[in-house]
């Protein structure tokens, strides 16, 4: 595996934009998403330029200030192979798709350098898309540490670069299920509102206006004493996503203790250090075949009793795939930038 390379980031202050004399630090670590301590850092170092030339922690920005930010790598460390099962759903030579467990990181970092989705990937032998890093071997998107479902892998790099791309033009189709707390205000809403670092939390996520602008819609499938059961769709990847959208509508996730819908889980029979979002459904064009890739992940049994408490259905606990009986799986949409033919039927 290569090394993990530098990340560069380019930026221009424009004169209208609220961030003419501000701190050279304060404007590098919201543009980088880090912390300013790591943004000062950065700065002492030579490793950002204004117009060219280094300047202080303390400058202060101009309006068609230019700037240049070199973040370097972490210290490299090797990625140790390990025997964990996997629950690989497809599998060629090209990628796989594996149906992750809730409580499994998806890739190594600091405070998690084993036991993660790549330890395991690695520990399998197989060979993996470089996906920029060898902490992020063949890594095509992620999910949440406590997010469990379906996730691609790529094992070549032309299968890497041609998902990475689908994914950026919304040609894989991403449905998760959610239970979240209330009522919406409507069977189908959008939420669309820009997603970045929370400047006082750099580890949690939250709406701000110079984010990145994100899309999810929901769909209202059930409606319970004090929760809603919904399908939504991905529109654009930005972490945490689904989990800040709901918190910020008012709804979060039922069971997330970060984003406020931690309380309560003892009514919904949730275990710990859970929270009720899972990734139950992936449709893509096949990277090398075209062929179209239809994947679909059951209810998992930690969700399925808390489903069947919610909805006082207590029969769901054991059906094969709960989410049939919501209607989960019905829709008239199409595969994203694709019309039905003989091979590709609309979704139904």
């Amino acid at each position: 595996m290569n090394a993990a390379s530098e990340a560069v980031h380019d930026f221009e202050v424009a004169g209208d934009s609220g961030e003419v004399g501000e701190r050279l630090d304060l404007l590098v670590s919201r543009h980088c998403e880090l912390s300013r301590t790591q943004a000062a850092t950065l700065i002492a170092t030579g490793q950002v330029t204004v117009n060219g030339k280094a300047e202080k922690a303390s400058y202060r920005s101009e309006a068609g200030d230019r700037l240049h930010v070199v973040i370097p790598p972490p210290p490299g460390r090797d990625i140790i192979p390990e025997n964990i099962p996997l629950d690989i759903v497809y599998e060629d030579e090209y990628l796989l798709v594996v149906d992750k467990a809730a409580g499994m990181v998806v890739h190594p970092a600091p405070g998690n350098w084993t036991g993660t989705l790549v330890n395991a990937l690695i520990g399998r032998g197989e060979p993996l898309a470089d996906g920029g890093s060898e902490e992020r071997a063949g890594l095509v998107h992620r999910l949440d540490k406590d997010t469990s479902g379906l996730l691609i892998v790529a094992k070549t790099d032309v299968a890497h670069r041609s998902l990475s791309a689908a994914l950026a033009a919304r040609k894989v189709t991403r449905r998760y299920v959610a239970l979240c707390w209330g009522h919406l205000s409507t069977d189908n809403i959008t939420v669309e509102k820009p997603i970045g670092r929370d400047p006082r939390d750099r580890t949690k996520m939250t709406i701000v206006p110079d984010g990145r602008m994100s899309r999810t819609d929901f769909v209202r499938l059930g409606r319970f004493d004090s929760t809603d059961l919904l399908r939504a769709h991905l529109h654009s990847g930005r972490t945490h996503q689904i989990r800040v959208h709901l918190t910020s509508i008012g709804h979060p996730v039922v069971g997330d203790d970060t984003y406020g819908g931690g309380g309560g889980r003892r009514l919904v029979e949730l275990p710990g250090k859970r929270h009720f979002l899972h990734a139950a459904w992936l449709r893509f064009r096949h990277p090398i075949t075209g062929a179209t890739v239809d994947l679909r992940s059951p209810l998992p049994a930690d969700l399925r009793q808390s489903l069947s408490v919610v909805s006082l259905m207590p029969e769901l606990a054991t059906h094969q795939d709960p989410l049939d009986v919501f209607g989960f799986y019905k829709t008239d949409e199409v595969l994203p930038g694709h019309q039905p033919d003989d091979h590709d039927e609309a979704l139904d």
